[in-house]
């Protein structure tokens, strides 16, 4: 059995005279007579480095400073600022004034006597157009005339002797005592801390990525000597994780601010109900009636100069017409009239004043945030250098795969706490999971029984 395993091996490796670039690498390197090798896994290389991580957030720290204040006298108005207003009255003064009661006539009458009739417009205008030169005619001048008589009426005419005027009343300002509230403390606020509330979290960190590994397919052929041959599968490890508590801040440090209400102090005042009026009453004018006689018709007349011939066909009134002037009639009353219209003068009341001591803020309460660094701690990960591979690795060959090889082996796996079933020196089943569990463990070749393992294992052929 071992002189037909070495011809095959030696058979297999005579043709690598002659093979090509592309052929030699389908076969292990330097393979020896008597070796046996196979197709394997090489796992993918790991490094372990450490990472920085977060557990406790950055936070602040609220420190509180108080307002201050201090007592001051303030001084308060208790009487508002006003005016009073004092009365002049007007002043009058007693005038005579001629009042014409009868205007100056000039006027053509029948005669020179008193009570002669008088000429009318239309007549005389008549007689001018008849030649009678009316306008240069002098004061008594007479002329016969035919005339219808004038009429008069008595009148009475409203004069006033005294005009209209005012009397000022002067109506004083009206007050009350009222309470005041005055403000002895204003309002301020108390800011209260609030601390920060943390909670612990738990955080799922990466320790190792996810991964592929190359695993051997079934091959009912090849289980007792644990070569791979050709059938790989390609299988995927998922990341490895680790879960780390950390602090984190629940609630931020906060401040809350309380109202303090004012303090106030009641006092009593002066206060304006009614501001201080002028009353202004009218003081009627007063009248006098008095007659007046007065032109209601005027007479028509036709008149020839007396002395002058008359001509035939006139027919005389038998009364003379006469230019007679009247002056004029006036009458002599006494006015009482204004001299200084009333008035009012201002007086400036004063406003009244109290001194009260309060409470008055000089700096308003602050905050002072102190800030709190993050904490950190290092935790361990690994980290991929290179892929898992397939390469050839010398494995135990089947002429060295007795009992007693396997048996050390089942011991030696045993031992490392790997459980490779029943200690028979039967390669089975459970002993293959050992064994590949043992090999992934510690980065072994994986897909047979390498040398590499067996001095892992230090077990000696």
């Amino acid at each position: 059995m071992k002189f037909k395993y070495s011809n095959l091996l030696i058979g297999l490796l005579l043709p690598l005279t002659y093979a090509t670039a592309d052929q030699a690498s389908l076969i292990p390197p330097d393979a020896k007579a008597g070796e046996c090798y196979a197709k394997v896994v090489l796992p993918a290389k790991y490094k372990t480095v450490e990472e920085r991580v977060l557990i406790k957030e950055a936070s602040e720290k609220i420190t509180v400073v108080p307002a201050k204040y201090e007592w001051v006298n303030e001084k308060v108005e208790i009487a508002p600022t006003s005016i009073r207003f004092i009365a002049i009255p007007a002043k009058y003064k007693k005038v005579v004034e001629s009042i014409e009661v009868k205007p100056a006539t000039r006027v053509w009458k029948t005669s020179t006597k008193k009570n002669s009739a008088p000429v009318s417009k239309e007549i005389l205008v008549a007689a001018k157009l008849k030649g009678v030169d009316l306008d240069s005619a002098t004061p008594g001048s007479c002329y016969k005339e035919y005339f219808t008589s004038e009429k008069f009426k008595v009148v009475e005419e409203d004069i006033v002797v005294q005009k209209e005027s005012q009397k000022i009343e002067i109506i004083p300002a009206k007050y009350e005592m009222v309470e005041k509230s005055i403000e002895v403390s204003p309002a301020s606020k108390k800011t209260v801390e609030i601390p920060a509330t943390y909670e612990y979290k738990e955080d799922k960190v990466l320790v190792e990525k996810a991964k592929t590994v190359w695993k051997k397919g079934a091959n009912p052929a090849q289980k007792l000597s644990g070569a791979t041959g050709e059938i790989m599968c390609l299988v995927k490890v998922p990341a490895k994780y680790k879960i780390i508590k950390k602090r984190v801040v629940k609630t931020p440090a906060s401040i809350k601010v309380i109202d303090i209400p004012a303090v106030t102090k009641i006092i009593k005042i002066k206060k304006l109900v009614a501001k201080s009026e002028v009353k202004k009453t009218i003081i009627p004018a007063v009248h006098k009636k008095i007659e007046k006689r007065v032109l209601e018709h005027k007479s028509e007349f036709v008149w020839h100069k007396v002395g002058d011939k008359i001509e035939q066909g006139w027919k005389s009134t038998g009364h003379s017409i006469c230019l007679i002037e009247t002056p004029a009639l006036s009458k002599k009353i006494t006015k009482t009239v204004l001299d200084t219209p009333p008035s009012t003068k201002e007086v400036n009341i004063e406003a009244t004043f109290k001194n009260i001591k309060i409470k008055k803020m000089i700096s308003e309460a602050k905050e002072i945030k102190t800030p709190i660094e993050a904490e950190y701690k290092m935790v361990e990960k690994k980290i991929k250098v290179t892929d898992a591979t397939q390469g050839w690795e010398r494995i135990l060959c089947q002429t060295n795969m007795n009992k007693e090889v396997i048996l050390k082996i089942q011991t030696a796996l045993n031992k490392k706490d790997y459980n490779p079933g029943k200690m028979d020196g039967v390669m089975g089943r459970d002993t293959r999971i050992a064994l590949d569990k043992y090999q992934r463990d510690n980065s072994l070749a994986t897909g047979g029984i390498t040398y590499e393992t067996l001095n892992a294992l230090k077990i000696e052929l």
